[in-house]
């Protein structure tokens, strides 16, 4: 399950892992005039399962406002591979550059169950928005 919550959010629930997620523009970080766009991101990964779960792994699908998709894949984020047991979550922020004033990222985080021989997942990390303020889309 998973939903745009507007244009620069979205939010998706993966097996009892939300994952919600806050866009924006960063004007501090950008230089238009050489086709460099620069969008912070913030997201929030709930356990609202009933048993640990951690993040080992993250893919991104990352496409500007030309159709050009770039493709990202890794171990954790920002450093970390987080262990959530029930009812905890793990909050980071990372940024996102782009040559065009607009675009979306999706993706997913790989999941297991540290304590159990129970197979992992892909928790869903929904579509959402990279878009300029004031940009024509």
């Amino acid at each position: 399950m998973s939903q745009a919550r507007g244009a620069l959010s979205s939010e998706a629930l993966t097996h009892g892992v939300r994952v919600e997620v806050r866009a924006r523009y960063s004007k501090e970080h950008s230089d238009p005039a050489n086709s460099q766009w620069f969008f912070l991101y913030s997201i929030r990964i709930s356990n609202e399962g009933d048993a640990p779960v951690q993040l080992l792994t993250r893919h991104w699908i990352i496409t500007d406002a030309t159709g050009h998709v770039e493709e990202v894949r890794g171990p954790g984020v920002v450093g970390a591979q987080p262990l959530l047991q029930p009812g905890e979550d793990f909050e980071y922020t990372s940024g996102c550059p782009l040559q065009t004033p607009s675009g979306s990222m999706e993706g997913s985080f790989q999941m297991i169950y540290p304590e159990s021989d129970t197979e992992g997942f892909d928790a869903e990390v929904a579509r959402f928005h990279l878009i300029e303020p004031g940009s024509l889309h």
